[in-house]
């Protein structure tokens, strides 16, 4: 074990920070995308400083196999762009860059300054970097040259531990940044880390913040857990920490006053967590089918209007209309969600009850006007 460090406000030499060799981490660097290390190594060769940092870090460390390098650097984003000419600066505020290698996006981060707290928009150090990360077991970077880990926050301990620990002050960590709580119980479930007592009771009494919070940014992030393997347990518990009515508020409705509903709505999520195991690159269309099925199910008497033999075209315009409110403020691609009512409206055996409105021919069109 080696440490990093540097002077107090003294200018006295203190401990930074402790610093894990590959004897200790274990990380093989044939787990990072080689893409990834091209771009850790051009920003080395330019004279700039880089590290693999956040998520990628943690799960290589729990033997995971990462979704997506993300890297940080000293350069600004200016000079990155100059490094790199399949690249392109994003953001308004806080500008970053994304180096593309075909289908694969890695971003590119400047480290920021905690000046203005989490959420402020200046460049910074590795040290004030570390401050703005939202948990200990995301605020570790990695070198992939060197096969080094730099931990300031303890972040190795709490992965080995088990434990999910805010490096904001709690006072903070949601207020400026609400989504941080969905993230919480994301990386509880999916890593198994315990939150303390004080963290889950923030989290809920913090829940109504997440009404502030965009139908975009929201939608994006129940996306991500409709596609995780973990989609069960992370649903879960946002329901335990009161969250999940912020995201899908008509189901939660539904939970809390039905527990039939509950037990059916939750079967479905588990049977979704195992698509996303066997099947993980099925389109978004046959996973919202477990969100939905189970309300479309309680919409009707099914039977009677197959009985009555009421039109595909009529049913399915009406169940796509509910099922349209039922999932707000999430809103997703239109024709997933078409797909998915579609497709439990043929399961129901509601499209082979009656004939399918026909194509208009040339000859119907003619005789028509």
């Amino acid at each position: 074990m080696l440490y990093r460090y540097g002077t107090d406000g003294k200018g006295k030499l203190v401990k930074k920070a402790v610093v894990y060799t590959q004897a200790e981490h274990l990380i093989s660097n044939k787990n990072i995308d080689p893409d990834a290390l091209q771009i850790i190594n051009r920003l080395r060769d330019a004279g700039y400083t880089a590290y693999i940092v956040g998520g990628a870090v943690r799960d290589l460390i729990v033997g995971n196999k990462p979704k997506d390098f993300d890297i940080v650097t000293d350069a600004t984003p200016s000079k990155i762009k100059k490094i790199f000419r399949n690249s392109r600066i994003i953001g308004r505020r806080f500008r970053l860059v994304h180096v593309v290698f075909g289908k694969k996006i890695f971003e590119v981060s400047t480290f920021r300054s905690n000046a203005e707290g989490s959420v402020g928009n200046d460049f910074g150090t590795i040290e004030e970097d570390v401050q703005r990360r939202d948990f200990t077991l995301n605020a570790l970077y990695y070198d992939p040259l060197q096969e080094q880990i730099i931990d300031y926050v303890g972040g190795m301990k709490d992965i080995k531990k088990h434990v999910l620990r805010p490096v904001i002050d709690l006072d903070r960590i949601f207020v400026e940044d609400p989504v941080r709580m969905l993230r919480a119980i994301k990386y509880s479930a999916t890593t198994h880390a315990k939150m303390s007592g004080a963290l889950r009771r923030k989290i809920r009494h913090s829940a109504k913040l997440l009404s502030q919070i965009s139908p975009s940014r929201l939608t994006e992030e129940l996306l991500k857990i409709i596609n995780n393997v973990y989609a069960y347990e992370i649903i879960e518990e946002a329901l335990d920490t009161d969250l999940f009515i912020y995201l899908q508020p008509s189901a939660t409705g539904l939970i809390y006053e039905n527990k039939n509903y509950e037990k059916d709505y939750m079967q479905s999520i588990k049977e979704l967590s195992e698509i996303n195991k066997t099947n993980p690159d099925v389109r978004l269309g046959k996973k919202m089918i477990y969100l939905i099925r189970d309300f479309i199910y309680q919409l009707t008497d099914w039977e009677k209007e197959i009985e009555a033999k009421t039109s595909f075209s009529e049913l399915y315009s009406r169940t796509w209309g509910e099922c349209r409110n039922f999932v707000l403020p999430m809103n997703p691609v239109r024709r997933e969600l078409e797909f998915a009512v579609k497709q439990i409206l043929i399961d129901l055996g509601v499209s082979n009850s009656v004939k399918q409105p026909q194509k208009a021919t040339k000859k119907n069109k003619s005789t028509s006007k």
